[in-house]
């Protein structure tokens, strides 16, 4: 995947297409509504994530391919934060294109593998008005649970095992970006995942672990958007997130300010990766014999994780 460039007449056409006005700076009206843009109702076939491998390639349009996965939180709160990325889409493209050219995007929603149907959408790895296009595909399910956080870490495990990249074959990672306004969950249950993905799992996906697994092939970043939420709620999720992100991984927006956000994340991956990193080879069996500081922690409950991990 990954062949042509976003153009802003592309955009324009697409948009004309599908009935929606555009502003003269080249983004859709403000006035749009999530319902508008967001007209899926149940999981796309084009975004099931069951048994597929997306890949990244690197092709004559683009050589040097930099992949980046995109990660919606499309429980109920976070409706308004997909438009906004729908909204300023073709001014996040045309901004990054000035600077990041082989840049390819693979759009991914995120919900709750414990409460959710379709908690895990993944589309390709794409770089032209297709973006777009899979963008609009994401279904809104508006869940979620009672359990004080969504299942991040999906977009972690995805792309660690479902992707193949040929930067990382240069030698240079990908990036995903988490966009939600939950903390960070601890685990991914085995059994909900096994049924969504497909995989072989016999045990929960500790997210410490999975951390650890997913930077060998990707730097991580969370966007927390800023909603009206109380101080101390908003503590919580720094708190989550600074368990494992470094400084700097962790960024808080506004509405208003997601697609700037994105922007200056994307810019600074690709401007920061231009040295190769030294590869290493990682096993996925959960009983291979490892270092005592890399090894599980013994099992515990999900109380125990959730305030403890």
């Amino acid at each position: 995947m990954g062949y042509g460039y976003w153009t802003r007449e592309n955009f324009l056409n697409y948009s004309a297409q599908r009935g929606r006005a555009v502003t003269d700076r080249g983004d859709l009206d403000s006035a749009l509504t999530e319902q508008q843009l967001f007209t899926q109702r149940a999981l796309h076939p084009r975004l099931n994530p069951k048994g597929v491998v997306r890949e990244c390639c690197d092709s004559p349009d683009h050589p040097q391919s930099v992949p980046v996965i995109l990660a919606l939180d499309v429980t109920g709160s976070m409706g308004a934060a997909s438009a906004e990325v729908a909204k300023k889409m073709n001014e996040v493209m045309t901004r990054l294109y000035g600077t990041v050219r082989d840049v390819e995007f693979l759009v991914m929603g995120i919900g709750d593998l414990s409460y959710d149907k379709a908690p895990i959408q993944m589309s390709q790895f794409e770089s032209d008005i297709r973006i777009a296009e899979q963008l609009d595909l994401v279904y809104m399910e508006h869940g979620g649970g009672g359990n004080a956080y969504e299942s991040y870490t999906a977009a972690w495990y995805m792309g660690a095992r479902h992707t193949r990249l040929d930067s990382w074959k240069r030698g240079k990672k990908g990036l995903i970006i988490t966009l939600g306004d939950e903390p960070l969950n601890p685990f991914l249950p085995h059994d909900a995942l096994a049924r969504v993905t497909g995989d072989p799992l016999q045990a929960d996906v500790e997210t410490r672990a999975l951390y650890r697994e997913a930077i060998q092939k990707y730097d991580l970043y969370h966007l927390h958007v800023l909603h009206r939420q109380p101080d101390h709620y908003l503590e919580r999720v720094r708190a989550s997130f600074g368990r494992l992100l470094p400084e700097g991984h962790l960024l808080e927006a506004r509405l208003d300010e997601i697609a700037d956000t994105l922007t200056r994340i994307v810019t600074a991956h690709a401007e920061n990766s231009a040295a190769p990193f030294a590869q290493k080879e990682i096993s996925w069996d959960t009983g291979e014999e490892k270092p005592e500081a890399e090894r599980a922690p013994a099992k515990k409950t999900v109380l125990q994780r959730l305030f403890s991990w």
